[in-house]
């Protein structure tokens, strides 16, 4: 087990919780959790008690990707968070959240979610807004090209 907490841009913890290891990367990690949050609906979609994600976290890039499926197994999307580069320890997987958000549904389609919320933040460093602006473009061109772990399958 490791321990994912995520950080707001001033450095306060604002989410902890436990995830099992699937793989070490040279770049990060692959970690698989669970919803164990109330129900949540979100609009675009709901988050329930027993939803599965395979949570990617990297050492190099500025987001990370859940691949997030329902108990069934049925894929429901892909939630990304534009975040500064992951800190990976054996214990931990820390990360400072830069508040823009990216919805994939499971045909492909990307929402940008929350981009008020980022254009409106006065905290933020221009080292972070701009980390953030080349997370986002690296990202979407990901999902546009279908390449891992966007693929239509699982």
């Amino acid at each position: 087990m490791i321990t994912v907490v995520k950080y707001n841009p001033q450095g306060e913890k604002k989410v902890q919780y436990p995830a099992q290891v699937l793989a070490r990367l040279e770049n990060g990690v692959i970690l698989d959790a669970h919803w164990n949050n109330p129900r949540r609906d979100l609009g675009y979609t709901v988050f329930e008690p027993g939803d599965h994600f395979v949570e990617y976290f990297y050492t190099d890039r500025w987001f990370n990707i859940f691949a997030i499926s329902d108990a069934d197994g049925r894929r429901k999307g892909w939630y990304c968070n534009i975040a500064a580069p992951a800190l990976v320890s054996e214990e931990r997987v820390e990360q400072i959240d830069l508040l823009l958000d990216v919805w994939v549904n499971p045909s492909g389609q990307p929402l940008l979610l929350d981009e008020d919320e980022f254009v409106a933040d006065t905290t933020l460093t221009e080292f972070q807004r701009q980390g953030a602006r080349q997370g986002l473009q690296e990202l979407l061109t990901l999902i546009a090209e279908r390449r891992e772990p966007f693929l239509e399958s699982g």
